[in-house]
């Protein structure tokens, strides 16, 4: 027999092993996966827990942990887990041990500690802004900033936004409604990207000076949604991955910070004065737009017209002082925040070992929990917003219960709201407060 015709079988029986061989190494990944879950699960389910840390979620996945649970469902994740852990529990977010603090007392300790323990700036590092300097600049920052919410600029803001969202309306394409023959028909708008393009032009007017606004168009909003979509739970781990989402994102910065750069180059060319104070919440505008229709009777628009209305049938111009005297359209507004917050998670970095206060939990009545050093500590201001247990129906949107003096709502009004123990904090709490809530409130 000659070499030639043992050539067939042999290449037939090398694909044959080939094949058996591909088969086997997937066989073996996917027991060796196995494996490691089952290992995982029973670790967590004999082995003895260090008693003096909070409880840990049991999740299946190394490495993984509640990740998938959390970044999916965080309502549903932190409201489960407070039924089986307690207010105080830690999961596992990517590798990282991240130790949740529920209730009011919870807020309190993670965003009313020193920073000298619980660190900004180390949790929110990856991102390369707002905390990538030291905390004593940065609240320097804040302070320069600041100056641009004055009352006396706030009261020149509002005119500015009524002429921007006129004009938006009267020009955009989504306002043209073709088949409408009475004024007494509707129509309907895209209420997401509307607002989120009103918000950035109001903003750049009012906030971030005329020529920022003057070279700025509607497509602005599109780049502050791509850089938003680089603002995840993944990107805090792995800040450099090859995903359409961080391609976005970076091509989103790189074109914003050369438009900024160049504004900022003429400026220094050819120094003026006048500029306006430059430094903003398109979510909650739209999220208003979506529940308006549900405040009774039409309660927004007879405000409007009683307070604007002039012989002719037509609205005056809103001044800032007017917008002390909207009690309905301010009650919706903070119903929405309550509701729809701007972000469900504040993380912070645990610098030290610090002890939990035993009121807010407690292994037993004579220990303490430690959460130890390089743990991430996490407050959750929307899930204090939706608590059954401090809002009566509180997954209702009833702005009404602005107006009761007596309900718990009034803690989240004026300057109880910045205490690092209320119920209501759409705004943060704490050194790191977000500055701009009455801008937030003058821009509708």
């Amino acid at each position: 027999m000659s070499y030639r015709a043992l050539d067939a079988p042999i290449d037939v029986l090398a694909r044959h092993l080939t094949k058996a061989t591909l088969t086997t190494w997937l066989i073996l990944i996917v027991n060796a996966l196995l494996v490691v879950i089952l290992l995982n699960a029973l670790r967590q389910k004999i082995l003895p827990r260090n008693a003096s840390h909070p409880p840990i979620v049991f999740h299946w996945f190394p490495i993984i942990g509640s990740a998938i649970w959390y970044g999916n469902d965080p309502i549903a994740f932190f409201q489960t887990c407070q039924e089986r852990y307690g207010n105080v529990f830690t999961f596992i977010l990517l590798g990282r041990k991240v130790t949740v603090a529920l209730t009011p007392k919870g807020s309190n300790f993670v965003l009313g500690g020193k920073s000298t323990a619980f660190n900004a700036e180390e949790a929110y590092k990856l991102l390369g802004v707002v905390y990538d300097v030291p905390n004593e600049i940065f609240m320097q920052q804040k302070k320069f900033v600041k100056s641009g919410f004055s009352t006396e600029n706030l009261r020149a803001y509002v005119g500015m936004v009524e002429e921007e969202v006129a004009e938006f309306v009267k020009t955009d394409r989504r306002f043209r409604t073709p088949g409408l023959t009475s004024a007494d028909e509707w129509g309907s708008f895209d209420a997401v990207g509307a607002m989120a393009e009103i918000t950035i032009l109001t903003a750049a007017r009012t906030l971030q000076g005329k020529e920022v606004r003057d070279n700025m168009d509607k497509s602005f909003s599109q780049l502050y949604a791509d850089l938003d979509g680089g603002f995840t739970p993944l990107n805090f781990l792995f800040p450099n991955l090859p995903l359409p989402s961080y391609r976005k994102r970076d091509a989103a910065q790189k074109k914003m910070s050369e438009f900024y750069i160049d504004i900022m180059t003429k400026r220094k060319e050819n120094p003026d004065d006048n500029h306006h104070y430059d430094m903003i919440a398109s979510a909650t505008l739209a999220w208003t737009s979506f529940t308006l229709p549900l405040a009774p009777m039409n309660t927004v628009y007879e405000e409007q017209v009683e307070r604007f209305s002039n012989p002719d049938g037509t609205l005056r111009p809103i001044g800032y002082d007017d917008l002390c005297s909207l009690p309905v359209l301010d009650s919706c507004l903070r119903e929405t925040l309550r509701m729809h917050p701007p972000i469900h998670s504040i993380m912070r970095q645990v610098r030290e070992d610090v002890p939990v206060p035993p009121t807010l939990a407690a292994p037993s009545e004579d220990e303490i929990y430690i959460i130890p050093k390089g743990t991430y500590v996490l407050a959750s201001p929307l899930i204090l917003q939706i608590d059954p247990g401090i809002w009566d129906d509180a997954k209702k949107w009833n702005p009404a219960r602005w107006n009761d003096e007596y309900g718990i709502a009034t803690q989240g009004s004026s300057v109880v709201s910045k205490g690092t123990e209320s119920p209501y904090k759409p705004f943060g709490a704490g050194k790191h407060r977000c500055i701009g809530e009455q801008v937030m409130f003058c821009h509708p």
